[in-house]
């Protein structure tokens, strides 16, 4: 029998199978009602979001809001925009930034989630774990051809850079993205959003 979001909710709150990996305790964020119409499939809390439990409660959220032209009460409207990460808690800091979300979220919960989360109508995908993932063989060869290569997805489909700071150097070096995708962008998500 599939399990209901809120039971999905429930479990993934007391998941604890990455807690050995951690040097904090696990918090797993993610935003999910069986109505929600976008899904956001992110990497992983970084830490601000572990400490406060609000998912892109950060700079990357504030870009992505902008990219996508959606308010903060839109965005945390949970029957309107669901959030999964790949990893659902924060996993730790490495030499060169967060280290890569831990990969046993994704196999214990994601399917389940996706399944409980029947009326999505557009799926953002946040980066290169999360395009992995979701396209698989169907990626290019890098992030910056899957992003370019966004409209050969389907419709209910956009690969998007990650929205950190970190990534300034790319947005500068692709300023395509900002004037060609970001409006389309804008324009599924506010078809998805009715």
């Amino acid at each position: 029998m599939k399990a209901s979001v809120q039971q999905l909710v429930v479990a993934i709150n007391q998941c604890r199978i990455c807690a050995k990996h951690f040097e904090h305790d696990p918090n797993p964020i993610v935003q999910l009602n069986s109505n929600a119409s976008i899904l956001i499939a992110g990497q992983a809390p970084g830490r601000i979001v572990h400490d406060t439990g609000v998912p892109f409660n950060d700079l990357s959220g504030d870009r992505l809001r902008e990219w996508m032209g959606v308010s903060k009460t839109v965005f945390y409207d949970a029957k309107k925009i669901a959030i999964l990460p790949m990893g659902f808690c924060y996993p730790g800091r490495g030499k060169q930034g967060d280290l890569p979300p831990r990969k046993e979220c994704a196999a214990e919960w994601r399917q389940q989630v996706l399944d409980a989360v029947p009326n999505i109508k557009l799926m953002l995908l946040i980066g290169d774990y999360a395009i992995k993932w979701h396209l698989g063989v169907d990626r290019k060869r890098n992030l910056t051809e899957t992003v370019k290569a966004c409209k050969s997805y389907s419709p209910g489909v956009i690969p998007l850079p990650h929205p950190s700071p970190r990534n300034n150097i790319w947005l500068k070096k692709n300023a395509w993205f900002e004037a060609d995708a970001v409006p389309d962008l804008r324009n599924r998500v506010s078809k998805a959003l009715g």
